[in-house]
């Protein structure tokens, strides 16, 4: 059983199931302890028959009262060990799965710093082996526990009732199982937690070749990464024969104990039954055969030991790990946003300084430019100029200084973080989908319930992949692969434009969304936005002249830094990093026509 600030409250809250498991589970231990009593019993009476003290009707009164007393004790043995099960088990199982969700939940709300610093395939770990070495010291643990409480406790009174001289025998056993106990547990957590880092190493070196499979096809470096797995896989198969040792040898430790326990109980219990025949208190036969039954009983209890041991060092090394995760700061969160109705889409950026929170250089430097509702602005520069760094600030993925960056007059570091988000369409580079029908896919920032999830076909059409999707055999209710890897680099980044069209923000950002389709698709889509978002702020980042040349607006970027901003031909006539960008971009277009 664990017990932690992350954990406690599950206990709390799923308490009457525990409760009535534990009850239940008391309730089968005391039941227990009559069954060697009445075999005892029973074997008092056949020797007595034996000898011929018992006639034969009193020998089958005795059977048929013994026989349906253990017909009731097994009744009761049976619904019990079904209630505790559905208690205890049951309730490990809600625990786990409120952990998990609330592990997920907070995941979600953890800014892009964790995850550039933590990989997926290691997170997984905590998910799956993680969640379920707790589980097996929330469920099993506490029923160990309490059998290894309870019932050890009342088992060792009753043979001390039967005999005090050969239950002081048990009292050696019980120090060295603890003693043993106590001292490779610690052990055993360090050897867990290090098998448990090998597994989540593992994971990534597998989740990173599966989802990279087509790159390392390309370059054919199967055996490459086969290698590479290979060693991963070793150091995980090491660290796991390292503790699952330590595991076994206290499980030797305590069975060899228990063995000549049970050697000596023997010998000695044979020598009581001699010695002590016709005085007037005699250790019979019956009291042998139960001092051995109850003996058989507390074996449970020892073996319980290690297993608690086991099942808790695994359980705190686990806990550990996912705690790390619980406890993880979340950067990103509203501190008494103001309220605001809607947002129309008018942006302010006010000699913006911007550094991502593990660097240690500005990515930009005293931006400072306006963007008014309705109006459709291009962002132009090279790579790493830091224009995929002004969408991030929009969608507020990082924080800022006061009034550095306004919507519609609000600094954005005071509005909801909801509301931000919600206001605004974006289509990032990679075209990021998920392992969905393409419908759901387009769907995925509109309910079911509003009018725009009938117009789902509308919105494909204005991003010119409507045709591409009907051709598919199940059209729109096609499933891709995962991170859509069945479909083109063009489709992918034309579904990604339909799913933020279909959402209707009043701000929607373009970041190099076109730049895998050809020219006449990309034309036809930006005639498109043109049409359909009019009195609406549209944002477009390329690095290609034609996306951006007929935009009401240009900003020029490089380096951090705000060039120049105006009209294609503005700009071409006096910035001459644009104009240069233009003429490059002219003599590549003619020798690729050439």
């Amino acid at each position: 059983m664990l017990f932690s600030k992350s954990i406690n409250k599950y206990y709390i809250k799923f308490f009457y199931l525990f409760l009535m498991g534990v009850v239940a589970l008391i309730v089968v231990d005391l039941a227990q302890l009559e069954v060697p009593v009445i075999i005892g019993q029973l074997v008092d009476e056949l020797d007595a028959f034996r000898k011929g003290t018992l006639s034969e009707p009193e020998m089958m009164d005795a059977l048929q009262s013994i026989i349906l007393t253990l017909a009731g004790i097994a009744a009761l043995i049976v619904s019990g060990r079904f209630i505790w099960r559905f208690g205890i088990m049951g309730a490990s199982r809600r625990v786990t799965f409120e952990l998990r969700e609330d592990m997920f939940n907070h995941a979600l709300k953890l800014s892009n710093r964790f995850y550039s610093e933590r990989k997926v395939g290691g997170l997984m770990a905590h998910f799956t082996n993680d969640i379920r070495a707790i589980r097996r010291a929330v469920g099993p643990g506490m029923i160990m526990m309490v059998d290894a409480t309870f019932l050890g406790a009342l088992v060792f009174m009753r043979m001390f009732m039967l005999d005090a001289r050969l239950t002081l025998i048990l009292i050696i056993p019980f120090i060295l199982v603890t003693t043993t106990g106590l001292t490779i547990g610690n052990k055993m957590r360090k050897r867990f937690r290090e098998s448990q880092q090998a597994f989540e190493d593992l994971s990534d070196v597998t989740q990173e070749s599966l989802s990279g499979i087509t790159v390392i096809k390309a370059f054919v470096k199967e055996n490459l990464e086969i290698k590479h797995f290979l060693k991963r896989n070793e150091i995980a198969r090491i660290k796991n024969v390292r503790f699952a040792r330590m595991a076994m040898l206290m499980r030797v430790i305590v069975r060899t104990i228990v063995s000549l326990v049970f050697v000596l109980i023997i010998a000695f219990g044979a020598e009581l039954v001699t010695s002590t025949q016709g005085s007037a208190d005699p250790f019979t036969i019956g009291d042998l055969v139960a001092f051995l039954s109850y003996f058989g009983m507390l074996v449970w209890p020892m073996m319980a030991i290690s297993e608690i041991i086991n099942v808790r060092s695994r359980g705190r090394a686990s806990l550990e790990r996912i705690e790390r995760i619980l406890n993880e700061p979340v950067d990103i969160y509203d501190d008494n946003p103001v309220e605001v109705e809607k947002l129309d889409g008018n942006i302010t950026f006010n000699h913006l300084n911007f550094q991502y929170p593990d660097g240690s250089d500005y990515v930009l430097k005293d931006i400072t430019f306006e963007i008014n509702q309705g109006e459709m602005v291009g962002i132009l520069g090279r790579t790493g100029s830091g224009k995929t760094s002004i969408v991030d600030l929009l969608l507020r993925l990082y924080n800022l200084g006061e009034n550095e960056l306004k919507l519609d007059g609000y600094d954005i570091m005071n509005l909801p973080i909801r509301q931000v988000r919600e206001s605004i369409g974006y289509v990032p580079q990679d075209g990021f989908l998920f392992s969905d029908t393409i419908k759901n896919n387009i769907a995925l920032g509109i309910d079911k319930e509003s009018e725009s999830y009938g117009r789902i076909e509308d919105m494909a059409k204005l991003s010119d992949v409507h045709d591409n999707i009907v051709e598919f055999k199940e059209g729109y209710d096609t499933v891709i692969g995962e991170r859509g890897v069945t479909l083109s680099g063009g489709q992918k980044q034309r579904l990604s434009i339909a799913r933020a069209l279909a959402k209707e923000p009043p701000i929607l950002i373009l970041d190099d969304s076109v730049s895998a389709v050809d020219t006449s698709t990309e034309e036809k889509i930006l005639k498109n936005l043109r049409t359909i978002r009019e009195g609406k702020t549209t944002i477009l980042i390329a690095h290609r002249i034609s996306t951006i040349k007929n935009a009401d607006k240009i900003i020029v970027i490089d380096e951090g830094e705000v060039l120049d901003i105006g009209t294609h031909e503005a700009l071409y006539e006096r910035c001459k990093f644009y104009a240069d960008l233009v003429e490059r971009q002219r003599l590549e277009d003619e020798e690729e026509a050439a």
